[in-house]
């Protein structure tokens, strides 16, 4: 069976909790992504920052992308997969958390990233429709 590692996004980068906004916004057009993984001192995962984030909890209340802290836009424990998970189990997670992406970490490293986008190219039509409305679901 396929694994999380198979199926991820390779060659993903944290981003500091300590970065401002912009920076986030500019590494996320420079990588064409619209999430990062946000890392401690440590390089330990404590969050991630979507392009949403930045826009609706920053840009849209007139705060200055600039002087806001990755940290600042943080919320509950960030969740992850191991790049040895099987994708049944990628699967659950994603779904049981209504998590759209999620960082796969590989001996404490950051190796990937899955997104919806991989997901699709790799789930029969069967298996991302009952994706898709398990994490839609209201």
């Amino acid at each position: 069976m396929a694994t999380a590692k198979d199926i991820m996004h390779p060659g993903a980068q944290w981003i500091s909790r300590e970065e401002t906004l912009d920076r986030a916004a500019q590494l996320m057009r420079e990588l064409d992504v619209g999430a990062l993984p946000v890392s401690d001192e440590n390089e330990r995962l404590c969050g991630i920052i979507t392009d949403r984030d930045i826009v609706v909890k920053c840009v849209a209340l007139s705060l200055d992308p600039s002087h806001i802290r990755c940290a600042d836009l943080c919320e509950g424990t960030p969740r992850w997969i191991d790049a040895g998970a099987d994708v049944g189990e990628v699967l659950h997670e994603m779904e049981s958390r209504r998590i759209r992406r999620m960082p796969v970490v590989e001996d404490k490293q950051l190796v990937g990233m899955i997104s919806e986008a991989d997901l699709a190219a790799h789930l029969s039509e069967r298996q991302l429709a009952e994706f898709v409305e398990r994490i839609c679901a209201t």
